[in-house]
C-alpha cells in the first residue's frame, strides 16, 4: 500500500479485490489528454484507491484517502489526484483543440457539481491555470472537499456507464 490510508481503516484496499472496472480503465494509460503522466506515481495510486473505495460506494473512505493525501502532500496532492481523476473520466480524445461540456442547468447546478464539471472541462483543455482557480475558490468557499467527493462519484459514473 502506498500509504494513502492506515493499514485496517476501511480506506485501505491492502488484502481486498480492487473492483473490475478500476483493471479495465487503468489509470497508467500511456497515452491520455493534457500531460496526466506529470503527475508522480503516487497521485496515481492514490486515485485508483479513491476509485476503489467509490466503486464500492463508501463515501466515507474515498474522503478520508482524500484526507490522507492532504495530510501527505497538502494541496498540490489533491489537485495532482483530482487531474488524474479527470483523465480517467475523460479518456482519450482524438485530436487537439478546444472542446467544451454540455452541462445542461449547469447554471442551476449544485456548487460540487458546476465545480466538477468546470474542472472536468479545464482538464480537458490543458487549462491548469483554471483548474487551480477552481481548487482555489472550492477552498476559499469551504467547498473542496464536497467538489472531490462529487468528482469521484462522477469518475465512477462515467465508468460505469462505459463499462454498459
Amino acid at each position: 500500500m502506498n500509504g494513502c490510508a492506515p493499514r485496517a481503516s476501511p480506506a485501505c484496499s491492502a488484502g481486498r479485490e480492487i473492483p473490475p472496472l478500476i483493471h479495465r480503465r487503468s489509470l497508467t494509460v500511456t497515452r491520455t489528454v493534457c500531460n496526466v503522466t506529470e503527475a508522480p506515481q503516487h497521485a496515481f495510486d492514490d486515485a485508483t484507491q479513491i476509485l476503489a473505495c467509490a466503486l464500492t460506494g463508501d463515501s466515507d473512505a474515498v474522503a478520508s484517502s482524500f484526507d490522507a493525501v492532504v495530510s501527505r502532500d497538502g494541496v498540490v496532492g489533491a489537485w495532482d489526484v483530482a487531474w488524474c481523476l479527470a483523465a480517467t473520466m475523460v479518456g482519450e480524445l482524438p485530436g487537439s483543440g478546444g472542446w467544451t461540456l454540455e452541462f445542461p442547468g449547469i447554471d442551476d447546478a449544485r456548487y460540487d457539481k458546476r465545480w466538477v464539471a468546470r474542472f472536468v472541462s479545464a482538464y480537458v483543455n490543458g487549462d491548469a491555470p483554471t483548474g487551480e482557480a477552481l481548487f482555489g475558490a472550492a477552498i476559499a468557499d469551504g467547498q473542496l472537499p464536497d467538489c472531490l467527493l462529487a468528482l469521484a462519484g462522477s469518475t465512477v459514473a462515467t465508468l460505469r456507464h462505459r463499462a454498459a
